[in-house]
């Protein structure tokens, strides 16, 4: 139902957008988000290469 959308409704959520931004903050807006996803990716990637090779506990290699 909500798939497509016109021109007219993209054109009108950019104008709501101004206006409750601003034509100077939304730059801004978007570095900071572009920033967070990238920070994501990198958290993300990190993350699976720690499941992918898990480390030998401490314990298993302590002596008593």
């Amino acid at each position: 139902m909500f798939s497509r959308f016109g021109a007219t409704e993209i054109i009108l959520i950019v104008v709501v957008i101004l206006l409750l931004f601003g034509g100077k903050k939304i730059p801004e807006l978007m570095k900071g988000l572009g920033s967070g996803i990238k920070e994501f990716k990198d958290a993300t990637k990190d993350d699976s290469g720690a499941t992918s090779n898990p480390k030998k506990n401490d314990t298993d290699t302590k002596s008593e």
